[in-house]
């Protein structure tokens, strides 16, 4: 280990559940705090690896798998030689590499969903916005498959199953928080036909009193508000090299916002937003009032 280096650039054990995408972008992390407390540049640990500072870059970001001579070799670069942290970091290094439930839906997902996908299953808090659809982690079976078939054509029920198996997060031991802000609109539109509405408005009433799970409406008498702009979600992560993300996803892409400020503006609209709606208790009877306007078929 350099004099530089301290124990906080350790791999803990326990990050082995945060799942593949999170524990590779942890490990990029912590070899590019001991690269810039060595003083060497990207170049030169490229040049190391037989690489470039390109590859450098994707690896400290956690953008690309790690080979273990790469690691090594980096390793060795930056001073840290002794046999049992060298194997803490070729174990995490291996649970990075492995592939995620999500693996079997490969050919379903684009990249850029795939790493929402990682992330969303390490996060601790999902708050999310939500405009014209019932977000994806509180949909019933019928209802993301009436969702689906709007945008896709094929393989409709591997779809409906890679949704259904996300939402496994929300009741495992280590479960995140999710507070969810829905308009009143993703609520009256009947994807589907009313009969699955209703049976999603009843599944988000049950779903409402899990001590995880937080749902506030916001209905059309607030108005304007501050989220006109659409639908986004925002990640918190246990790991204090993970910032907060917002995610905001298109037709065919998505953005990722990690800078501080763009953040703090996304922050501050959804706690604008939490304010101006109704509580989730309130929230939960506004449910029941529009399962009781809608029309039995």
């Amino acid at each position: 280990m350099t004099n530089e280096q301290d124990d906080s650039d350790i791999p803990d054990k326990t990050e082995a559940d945060r799942g593949p995408t999170v524990l590779r972008i942890s490990l990029g992390s912590r070899l590019r705090r001991l690269r810039e407390a060595c003083g060497i540049s990207r170049e030169d640990a490229g040049e190391h690896i037989r690489g470039s500072h390109a590859k450098i870059s994707r690896l400290e970001l956690g953008r690309t798998r790690f080979r273990e001579r790469d690691l090594l070799d980096l390793l060795k670069l930056y001073g840290v030689d002794d046999p049992e942290k060298l194997a803490v970091y070729l174990d995490l290094m291996k649970k990075a590499n492995d592939p995620g439930w999500w693996q079997p839906f490969n050919d379903l997902l684009p990249s850029w969903f795939e790493t929402y996908i990682g992330l969303e299953q390490a996060a601790t808090t999902i708050r999310t916005y939500e405009a014209q659809f019932i977000p994806g982690l509180l949909q019933t079976e019928a209802y993301a498959r009436a969702v689906i078939k709007l945008g896709y054509d094929d393989d409709t029920e591997r779809r409906v199953g890679m949704r259904m198996r996300r939402q496994e997060i929300l009741s495992r031991a280590t479960a995140p928080t999710l507070w969810a802000v829905v308009d009143e609109n993703a609520l009256r539109r009947p994807v589907g036909g009313y009969p699955v509405l209703r049976g999603q408005i009843e599944h988000l009433i049950a779903v409402s009193e899990r001590p995880n799970v937080k749902i506030q409406v916001l209905p059309y008498e607030v108005g304007g508000h501050p989220a006109a702009g659409g639908s986004f979600s925002i990640l918190r992560f246990p790991e204090p090299e993970l910032p907060d993300m917002v995610y905001m996803e298109q037709l065919t892409t998505s953005h990722y916002l990690e800078k501080k400020h763009e953040v703090e503006v996304y922050m501050t609209v959804m706690n604008k937003l939490s304010v101006i709606a109704p509580t989730p208790g309130e929230s939960r009877d506004f449910l029941r009032r529009v399962l009781g306007d809608l029309p039995e078929k």
